[in-house]
């Protein structure tokens, strides 16, 4: 692991970094260059998706980079159409032999896309390649705490892992309170609320200015402090070596009730109990 980034421990006993590199809609060829630069800030992280199409030059980075591959936590996910139990099994081969490993770290159903009703059979496909050693630990993303609560139910591991929405304005109160009383990690995708204004709101403005920091650094320190998981996406190499620069400044309890104060509720993504796109 790198030295930079402290590990969180899984429900399963497995290591993961607490901060990650994410590479949403970043193409191909410019995910293999941001990921070298990533790996090479420190990183040990690295969070792509099917759906992304960006496996290849991923796995080309991870390749080329020199780390050992024990050390670099590798996570993907199953695309909506691909749900249901063998073809979650044969997305599963396509996604790692494009990524050219051996296995992956973590696993996640992209989305519950609940309409479709195949979550419960593509976690099970998840169950057996996890069993198979392929997958160091499996988890889901976008899911609510009701389509837990059902997978929980039917299924005999529990998620190690939720990847979600989550930012200043949404702060996913309900769905942390769920995944801390069921030992499942929460992960947050758009953790800088993706460049709708979030940076250039007054308190994390002043706040930034407190510390002598960026307000991206100070949001990314949030997520910390609140124990998150945080993949932060960007392609500049300036501003993928500053977000990881976040570990030697804390923010106290006034910062973090002014950014507690923020909470609006606000998605910027798709709702997960009505997206159902294939």
């Amino acid at each position: 692991m790198s030295s930079k980034v402290p590990p969180i421990i899984l429900n399963n006993g497995v290591e993961m970094p607490q901060l990650g590199f994410g590479v949403w809609q970043v193409p191909d060829d410019e995910a293999e260059r941001a990921v070298a630069t990533a790996l090479e800030a420190g990183y040990r992280s690295i969070d792509t998706a099917a759906i992304y199409g960006n496996e290849v030059g991923t796995g080309k980075a991870i390749a080329a980079s020199g780390v050992p591959r024990e050390d670099i936590f590798l996570t993907t996910k199953l695309w909506n159409r691909d749900q249901g139990y063998e073809s979650t099994l044969r997305a599963f081969d396509e996604s790692l032999d494009k990524l050219g490993l051996e296995y992956v770290d973590l696993y996640l159903i992209h989305w519950p896309t609940p309409a479709r009703d195949k979550y419960v059979d593509s976690y099970k496909a998840f169950e057996k390649l996890h069993a198979d050693g392929r997958i160091r630990a499996i988890g889901v993303s976008n899911f609510e705490p009701d389509h837990l609560q059902r997978l929980i139910a039917e299924t005999s591991v529990i998620p190690a892992v939720d990847q979600i929405e989550l930012h200043p304005h949404l702060q996913q109160h309900a769905a942390r309170e769920y995944h801390a009383e069921q030992g499942i990690a929460t992960e947050a995708w758009s953790p800088l609320g993706s460049g709708k204004g979030l940076l250039e709101v007054p308190a994390i403005v002043a706040i930034a200015q407190k510390h002598g920091r960026t307000p991206a650094q100070v949001v990314l320190r949030w997520h910390l402090q609140l124990g998150l998981v945080v993949i932060p996406k960007s392609v500049t190499p300036s501003r993928i070596k500053e977000n990881i620069e976040v570990f030697d400044f804390s923010l106290d309890t006034e910062d973090l009730a002014a950014i507690s104060a923020l909470n609006e509720d606000r998605r910027l993504g798709p709702d997960p109990s009505t997206f159902n796109m294939a």
